[in-house]
């Protein structure tokens, strides 16, 4: 169903003037807002932008192209650090009613134990588009179910930019809840840490820089209670002898961080800080159950941070409570936003993360300078990219930068009338008022229709199809615990 792989040898050599732009939020170090702004894509990257008489007295050569954009802004397109695309057939399958540790053993797990990897590829396509029609332009996935390649080579189909990775643990639980297949354990589960650090590095060697480098792969592992202390410690010392990233869940709920407690005497960051294993190439997944201290060594050590705001709301993590965001922004932590997954969050639409976080903790601590349209704007954009270690190519509309970007079509009803366009982009917007998503230089989402897709429809009837199949297969219309005892 997806069209021929986009590549820089299909005619992305062109260039386009998009004039008279009403603004463009330029999320530099400045954060820049222009008005009556010019934006020139030259091949894959932003050749200049600034304001539209000044963009047209620079130009070289005419444009081989020029839109009109009196009625549209545009902003860089957002990143999204922390997402799942193996899941996006499990959309609103499981209850509201679950604490994490429940819902990732005794649901998350059956259903990915039977998602094969049509399945997956059609969960990865159906995901990707979500994320393109709302505005998601880069995404760090968590692991596949099956192989990296498989998400890599769907990704880079529609023309999406994104990290990669697959899916690895070394613990098992003594007792096997229903629903895990012998095939999944034996996928995910690896006799020891040293042979899943070695499938890891291979995956890396394999995936990392495909597609013309939209594509990159790290060393993720699946974090918490399934990994021992050598795999979280060895994934992030392969990733930077690799030159590249990883990722893992962590601290994810209070009740993880007390089992540590229980076990080991201190809660799992800090653990982990003992034995060397924070770091600058590490995104902590979720990071939601931390102390001050932990905090601290989070800035100290540069480590990056993922928050899933609808995550936490739907399974109850406690951002709102105890969760220190605000604090980790406070003391120079990375902080960028992801989805999670559609089942963990409902949804793969960053945008609404964004509008989400600019409010969470006004509200909750009654402090309204809390957070706010501009920092949660910089969360799903620069200081996403900065995460991810790619903030030198995305993250920011800047001459050279890669033309990843979001153009809203300020005509529709949530734009009209508008003040500020920062606080109607946070505020007052959603993806309804996306006109167009561009990636490297492509527009991949206009019109209405995914570019890159033959036809939507058919892969929608797909996944339906597939996700009541799996459904069945796991056991999940049948009555599933909504508590577990496992790794207490």
């Amino acid at each position: 169903m997806a069209g021929p792989e986009v590549n820089r040898a299909a005619g992305l050599d062109a260039t386009t003037l998009i004039e008279h732009l009403a603004f463009a939020l330029t999320v530099d170090d400045h954060d820049s807002m222009l008005t009556d702004a010019s934006l020139l894509v030259e091949g894959s990257r932003i050749g200049d932008i600034g304001a539209a008489h000044d963009v047209r007295a620079r130009l070289a050569r005419a444009p081989d192209r020029v839109v009109d954009g009196r009625r549209l802004g545009v902003i860089p397109g957002l990143i999204d650090t922390h997402v799942h695309l193996s899941e996006t057939l499990s959309r609103a399958v499981f209850p509201d009613l679950l604490a994490t540790r429940a819902w990732v053993f005794h649901w998350a797990k059956p259903f990915y134990a039977h998602v094969g990897s049509q399945d997956e590829h059609t969960s990865v396509q159906l995901g990707i588009a979500e994320m393109l029609r709302s505005g998601t332009t880069c995404f760090l996935d968590m692991g596949a179910q099956n192989d990296a390649g498989l998400t890599a080579r769907a990704a880079a189909s529609l023309g999406m930019r994104g990290i990669v990775a697959r899916h690895a643990a070394d613990v098992k639980p003594q007792k096997i809840p229903p629903g895990w297949s012998p095939e999944m354990i034996e996928h995910h589960f690896f006799a020891d840490y040293r042979i899943a650090l070695e499938v890891l590095e291979h995956e890396v060697h394999q995936w990392n820089g495909y597609a013309d480098g939209r594509i990159r792969c790290w060393v993720n592992i699946e974090g918490k209670e399934p990994c021992s202390l050598e795999l979280h410690v060895g994934a992030r010392e392969l990733a930077q002898r690799l030159g590249v990233g990883t990722t893992y869940h962590i601290a994810s709920s209070i009740e993880e961080s007390r089992v540590s407690e229980q076990r080991y005497g201190r809660w799992p960051v800090t653990r982990i800080a003992e034995h060397d294993g924070l770091g600058a190439n590490l995104v902590l997944a979720h990071a939601v159950a931390l102390t001050n201290d932990e905090v601290g060594l989070l800035a100290e050590h540069a480590t990056s941070v993922a928050f899933c705001p609808s995550s936490s709301l739907k399974l109850a993590k406690g951002a709102t409570t105890i969760g220190k965001y605000p604090e980790m922004l406070a003391a120079g932590v990375k902080v960028g936003l992801g989805t999670d997954g559609v089942s963990a969050a409902g949804n793969l639409n960053l945008h609404r993360q964004v509008h989400i976080v600019a409010g969470l903790f006004k509200d909750s601590r009654m402090d309204p300078t809390l957070v706010g349209a501009r920092v949660a704007l910089r969360m799903a954009t620069i200081d996403g990219a900065r995460a991810l270690g790619w903030n030198n190519e995305i993250g920011s509309l800047e001459i050279g930068k890669e033309a990843d970007f979001v153009l809203f079509d300020l005509d529709h009803h949530e734009w009209t009338p508008y003040g500020d366009a920062l606080q109607a982009l946070v505020w007052s917007a959603s993806p309804a008022s996306i006109a167009q998503t561009w990636v490297a230089g492509r527009p991949l989402f206009e019109s209405g229709r995914i570019t890159t897709l033959d036809d939507e429809g058919a892969l929608r009837r797909e996944a339906r199809e597939r996700a009541a199949a799996i459904v069945k297969r796991a056991g999940l219309d049948q009555s599933v615990p909504v508590e577990t005892t496992l790794y207490d």
